[in-house]
């Protein structure tokens, strides 16, 4: 864990899992003044408002103070209400990016500060680093299995001057256990969660349609030479690249290729209709200055992928195009385009497009 924090105050965002409690014992034993934090995003069905989380439990066990901060309104205006948005105009949201942006090291970051601490320490596996003008860096963790650069490329300087990442320079996720079991950490063989917070069981379908809030709205399954092939219940049920449960026959294996939600219309074709020589993102933000209109480096369009080779084109106003080396398949709109320079994430936004 690079830097001293002994005698600082710092704030851990506790989650409940393994992580983040080990993060907030390293803390501690390395001399911070350290106070837990945990947000409540949502309720879940049959919880009990008293029952003590995880979270609070570690908290108890490490005699830090605990705030639980209450951002049940944003989450869902901020969160769940733009995933069910770009769900329904034929977007394949990542609610992570989003939330990394404006909760945890938008809302959650201000409260911290709020409460008096001087850094906000979180779970995630990224490291940082600071050059001799005093502009920060992120970097890929030392454990590249498991890192997380890829969700945090909104960070912005005066961010990156009051966050931590301990678990940055881990070798590995056992090493992370080894030390919560050493600390006696009561979630120390907790497993990890694999799917979006607030959406049961990764069924984001069942998520949509709850209540009536999304509503299936039917129209034409579509070849993209323009045969009507069947019909489906909406269009929030499908992504691209998507191939299991369309429902129609075809002479080869078929995928969504493009989803039209306006006039309802999800459009499918062979293996070679999904690939593209480039994209087009919005929101671009960096994390450092770029030099130049027109720049080449490394880009990921999908969290487990290895980042690939491109050219980027600024257009202003926070658009650019990105040109592929190779072309790529599934571009996606609504997911991420990240880019790097080795192990140096540099900046990213949202695809809108492909080229």
């Amino acid at each position: 864990m690079s830097g001293n924090f002994k005698g600082k105050k710092v704030a851990v965002a506790m989650s409940g899992g393994v992580d983040s409690s080990t993060v907030a014992a390293l803390l501690k034993e390395q001399g911070a003044e350290v106070i837990g934090i945990n947000m409540k995003l949502f309720a879940r069905d049959g919880e009990d408002p008293q029952a003590k989380g995880d979270a609070q439990i570690v908290a108890e066990y490490l005699g830090i103070e605990f705030h639980l901060v209450h951002l049940e309104e944003q989450f869902s205006r901020l969160i769940m209400d733009d995933f069910r948005a770009q769900y329904l105009g034929g977007e394949t949201p990542n609610p992570c990016v989003r939330c990394n942006r404006y909760v945890k090291f938008g809302l959650l970051l201000d409260k911290a500060l709020e409460l008096g601490a001087e850094y906000l320490a979180t779970g995630h596996y990224v490291r940082t680093s600071r050059d001799d003008g005093g502009s920060y860096h992120l970097l890929k963790a030392a454990f590249l299995a498991k890192d997380q650069s890829y969700f945090l490329y909104t960070l912005t300087q005066r961010q990156l001057s009051h966050v931590v990442f301990p678990l940055g320079g881990m070798p590995s996720k056992d090493e992370v256990r080894r030390l919560a079991e050493k600390f006696g950490l009561p979630v120390a063989q907790k497993s990890d969660s694999q799917e979006i917070c607030f959406v049961p069981g990764d069924d984001y379908v069942a998520f949509l349609e709850k209540g009536g809030r999304v509503a299936g709205k039917s129209g034409d399954i579509v070849h993209i030479d323009g045969t009507v092939l069947g019909r489906h219940s909406g269009t929030h049920r499908y992504t691209i690249g998507q191939r299991r449960g369309l429902g129609v026959a075809w002479k080869e294996p078929l995928y969504v290729v493009s989803i039209d939600a306006l006039e309802g219309r999800v459009v499918v074709g062979e293996v070679g209709q999904l690939f593209a020589s480039g994209l087009v993102a919005c929101d671009l933000n960096w994390v450092v200055p770029v030099e130049g209109e027109t720049f080449e480096t490394t880009c990921k369009i999908r969290y487990r992928q290895q980042p690939i080779e491109c050219r980027v084109k600024l257009l202003g106003e926070g658009l650019g195009e990105v040109f592929f080396a190779e072309p790529q398949k599934s571009v996606t709109p609504g997911q991420s385009v990240v880019f790097y320079r080795d192990d140096e994430l540099l900046g990213g936004g949202r695809i809108v497009g492909k080229i």
